[in-house]
């Protein structure tokens, strides 16, 4: 199980590399996939897979709003890939980073601190992630609500940006 979770949390780090280090949106957009299912992957394996399904069609979703008006407003011809010349460099530097500031925690992670949540079976009465579900609402839902008053207002500012000349979207009718 270790080999999976070091597999699936070498690709989020090499996911957020691809994503940082590239101009264009459409490389980008695919990155921020890949760092999306690699994320959800780390969850299932922490024993949260209610969490990660949902996360995985809900950012997925908003993935695809971001890419359809990045690629709109920026269509390039040729666009850079991951192996031209200024963006492999960026990868590089962006890469010895991560190996820089890793090294000196190197020493402090073991493999059992990597147990997930439903190898303690024996020790709790209900599953990880349903438990955490229950906190979040519990504890967390003014959160919950400032979060959705704050993707609301998001939405508003975003339309009230990409009107027309003399009729926004929000107007008395």
């Amino acid at each position: 199980m270790s080999y999976v979770l070091s597999f699936l949390l070498f690709g989020l780090v090499m996911g957020l590399i691809a994503v940082a280090s590239n101009p264009s949106p459409y490389f980008a957009a695919l990155g921020l996939v890949v760092v999306a299912g690699m994320g959800c992957g780390v969850l299932v394996s922490y024993g949260g897979p209610i969490l990660s399904l949902v996360l995985f069609l809900i950012y997925l979703g908003g993935m695809l709003v971001v890419f359809a008006y990045s690629a709109a407003l920026a269509a390039e011809p040729y666009p850079e890939s991951w192996f031209s010349g200024s963006v492999a460099m960026y990868m590089g530097v962006y890469i010895f980073g991560v190996v820089l500031a890793g090294v000196p925690l190197w020493s402090g992670w073991y493999e059992v601190s990597w147990v997930p949540a439903d190898e303690l079976g024996e020790l709790s009465v209900f599953r990880g992630d349903i438990g955490g579900v229950a906190l979040m609402y519990s504890f967390g839902g003014w959160m919950l609500v400032i979060s959705a008053w704050v993707l609301l207002l998001t939405l508003l500012v975003v339309l009230e940006l990409t009107r027309g000349l003399s009729r926004g979207t929000v107007r008395a009718v």
